[in-house]
This record gives structure tokens, sequence and C-alpha cells, in this order.
């Protein structure tokens, strides 16, 4: 199958500017790129590279689900203008992670300003010809309060706010340390995936057997993990990709998948970046073009 592959850009490559990022992207085989924020230059930037837009992302997210209902009307102002802006230039998938600014909020209640929120959202996005997708990264521990990362709960959000403008970025990496079957998760929500993540999870089978499946308590977990597993570029983890490559054409995607740069040997310099991004992309071309 074909999908455009892509990347979110990582930080250290991204204070050397879009230009430079999109240059790069471009010579090692990218055709995507997520866009922290969209321009007429960014637009501009990536038609010059004949790089096809993945996910842009917005602003005021968190109010989205805030308790407070003026703070909640208003991120629904805020963020549907920029969905309209996003859509006009062009950009068809927003990515959102529901992390409340409260992470001791209950799931349950963040689903009820969920409701209240995303249906305006949701109407907007219908309007514009634009979808959102969204992440399903727990959020940080102990909470683990983000509205969204496991099928009970996106169940629920998919029936409070039936809108097919909303939808998922597929990330196994968070499947496999939650014990969750990712391909199950093709199968059920195959019709709402409007994104892919390229990220990894390797357990780790010494820390496995001192942390059991909980984080470290005294020992100090190594960046991207928690102590028994890791998050790390595609074809370092347990994730097959080439199942993953068979479950989405057989859904008929025609999205992107983005690599997510999170794995510590490949962070804290442009050249660490560069490498992992490359690398990255050349496990996943193996299924994916």
């Amino acid at each position: 199958m074909h999908v455009d592959i892509g990347t979110i850009i990582p930080p250290h490559l991204g204070r050397q500017g879009l230009e430079v990022v999109a240059d790069f992207a471009a010579s090692i085989g990218l055709t995507a790129l997520d866009l922290p924020t969209i321009t007429q230059e960014a637009v501009e930037i990536c038609e010059r590279y004949h790089l096809r837009i993945g996910t842009v992302s917005v602003g005021k997210v968190a109010q989205l689900i805030s308790p407070v209902a003026t703070e909640r009307d208003a991120a629904v102002q805020s963020v549907s203008a920029e969905i309209r802006q996003a859509g006009a230039l062009g950009a068809r998938v927003i990515f959102m992670c529901l992390v409340p600014a409260d992470r001791t909020q209950s799931i349950r209640d963040s689903l009820e300003f969920f409701q209240s929120s995303f249906t305006t959202v949701a109407r907007t996005c219908e309007e514009v010809g634009v979808r959102i997708a969204f992440e399903g990264w727990p959020g940080p521990g102990p909470q683990y309060a983000t509205l969204g990362y496991t099928p009970e709960v996106w169940r629920a959000m998919f029936a409070s706010v039936p809108s097919r403008a909303l939808g998922l970025c597929f990330d196994p990496s968070h499947l496999v340390r939650l014990g969750i079957d990712y391909m199950r998760v093709l199968r059920e929500f195959g019709d709402r995936i409007y994104h892919c993540h390229g990220k990894d999870t390797e357990w780790l089978s010494e820390s496995c057997y001192l942390y059991g499946n909980l984080p470290s308590k005294l020992d100090r977990a190594p960046d991207f993990s928690e102590g028994s597993w890791r998050y790390c570029i595609p074809g370092c983890g347990e994730v097959d990709w080439s199942k993953v490559a068979f479950g989405l054409d057989a859904l008929g995607y025609n999205g992107c998948i983005s690599v997510e740069l999170e794995d510590a040997r490949f962070w804290g310099t442009v050249e660490k970046e560069r490498d992992g991004i490359r690398r990255a992309h050349d496990h996943l071309a193996q299924y994916f073009c």
C-alpha cells in the first residue's frame, strides 16, 4: 500500500526553521509534515517541497473540557475560528490531545464537558470539511487524566457526540504499553482513524521484573518511559508494522503516518533527531510505500 509518511517536527530540528525541516524531510523521502500551526507561508513551503500537510494543532484544547462554562464557551469560539482558518488554508485533519488543565479531573466529568463543547466544534468541522484526530496518550501519571485513550472511553465519546468529524490518531505505541490489542482497535475503530503516528514501544525485561507493569518507585525512569517500557522508533519495539499496514490497507486508509520521535537514543541534538527520523522512515517505508 502507499501511504504518505511524514513526521512531527522535533524541537531541535524545528528550531532550524520550517524551510530547513522541509528540505530535510524531502531529502530522505518523507512526503508529509505535521504542523504545530498553519500559515500561508507554511503552506507555500510544504507545496514547494511536495509535502502533504498531515495534521495541524490548535490552541486552548484543555479549556474545551474545563469545568468552567465560560472558559469552555470561549475555547469553543477560539478553536472553531482556528479550524475555519486551517480549513481555508488546506488543512484536513486537526490534532488534539484532551488533557485537562486540572489533572485530578475525572474522566466522567471530562466526558460531560466534552459533549458540551464538541457538539459545536464538530458542527464547525462538518461545515469546513475538516476532521479531528484525538491522540490516545494517557497523559502524565499518576492521574492519567487524558480523555480518550481506551476503547471504553472512545465508545462513550463517539456515542455522546456521534459526528463523523471526530475520530482518532492511531498510535500503537500507547496501546502496547496499556496492554490493548492494537489490531482489534483497528478493526473496531477503523472508520474513525484519520491519522496515524509512527512510534513503537519496547518492553524492558529486567525492568518488568523490578517494577511489574507499574512505574518505578525508587529508580529514575529513562526518558520517554515509566520504567518497564520505553517509547522507541518503529522497528525497535513490539509493533508488527506489516500487520498494521495490512489492516490500514483493508480499511482503505488514505491518511498519513507521521513519525513521532520519542526515543531517548535519538533525542537531544539536531543530528540525533535527523538520524531517528531517517531510521523510522526507512522501517515504515518497507510496508507503506
